[in-house]
């Protein structure tokens, strides 16, 4: 059975790139389960995707702990424990990643030794913003590592997958994930089925045991304030809001109120500021900007921007 694990982002196409997947599989003959996992965050935020697909019925359910193929639609992922990418990965599984590192540098970095393959160049080398169709890139790719799925499967599931989206959006779609297929001839194959798992091997999921109240009548109970301020979510972000106070009118009542987050403040002269370690990156605030103030950049650019500027 092939046991594929998808990582990206909300908004990057990750659920309906494991549903285009799936559906190949099925079209070329196999017998296929895939799910999404993610919870009620916005754009940006860390998700996966699982596919399994095998030649007779699967009776396995519930998440994909020992993947063969990894799926990276965005390598700043890798970094952050809690998008689990390296989680339960083995000797034999291969990772395909969206990233202008190369690949010895990831296998470096993570102390691996499994095969590190890389998205083609001409997809490597367009910014995160400008990658509209990075699901179906993975999917042409992850298609041809396995070599079982044939080239007119993988344009059939597009179809399907996208047909309520309109000819233009197929069309681009389809174009990215056989531009990639294509490719990727020279890694056709990479991918084996792994072996079958024994129910002896099962190993409880890393659960936290939180003990009952003891009391008649259980209710919530905060025990420390601004615990949320711990959590980055900045690191959601793959654009970056950027306030031109050149062009600001300072009517900041309108990003402010609209940001879902509270993430604006409103220095004593009345100009608005983005706290960056809890922007998501939504862009709420670039659409109500009366003025047009605020333009969004990708984050791969602002970053370096910000190492240069804080240069004495």
């Amino acid at each position: 059975m092939y046991n594929i694990r998808f990582h990206g982002r909300g908004g990057q196409g990750i659920k309906t790139a494991a549903r285009i997947l799936g559906n190949a599989f099925f079209l070329a003959g196999f017998e296929v389960q895939d799910a999404p996992r993610y919870g009620a965050e916005r754009r940006g935020a860390p998700m996966s995707a699982y596919v399994r697909a095998a030649r007779k019925p699967i009776q396995q359910r519930g998440i994909i702990r020992q993947p063969d193929l990894v799926i990276v639609a965005d390598d700043s992922l890798i970094g952050i424990p809690a998008a689990g990418v390296l989680s339960g990965i083995r000797a034999h599984t291969v990772l395909l990643l969206h990233s202008a590192t190369p690949s010895e540098t990831w296998r470096r970095r993570c102390s691996l030794g499994n095969p590190v393959v890389l998205l083609p160049r001409d997809v490597r080398d367009m910014e995160q913003g400008d990658t509209p169709h990075i699901g179906s890139a993975c999917v042409g790719a992850a298609t041809r590592l396995m070599g079982v799925v044939g080239r007119e499967h993988l344009a059939q599931a597009i179809e399907e997958e996208l047909a309520q989206l309109g000819p233009h959006v197929i069309e681009g779609n389809r174009a990215t994930a056989l531009a990639v297929y294509d490719a990727m001839a020279a890694h056709s194959g990479l991918v084996s089925e792994g072996p079958e798992i024994s129910a002896l091997d099962y190993a409880k999921p890393e659960w936290i045991d939180l003990p009952l109240d003891q009391a008649r009548q259980s209710a919530p109970v905060i025990h420390g304030s601004l615990t949320s301020v711990q959590v980055k979510t900045g690191l959601w972000r793959t654009l970056r809001p950027m306030i031109d106070y050149a062009r600001c009118h300072r009517c900041s009542w309108v990003c402010g109120s609209f940001c879902p987050e509270s993430a604006i403040a409103v220095d004593a002269e009345g100009f608005p500021h983005i706290d960056y370690e809890h922007c998501k990156g939504c862009m709420i605030c670039l659409v109500q900007c009366p003025s047009h103030a605020i333009e969004a950049i990708p984050e791969t650019a602002a970053q370096p921007q910000n190492a240069a500027e804080e240069q004495p």
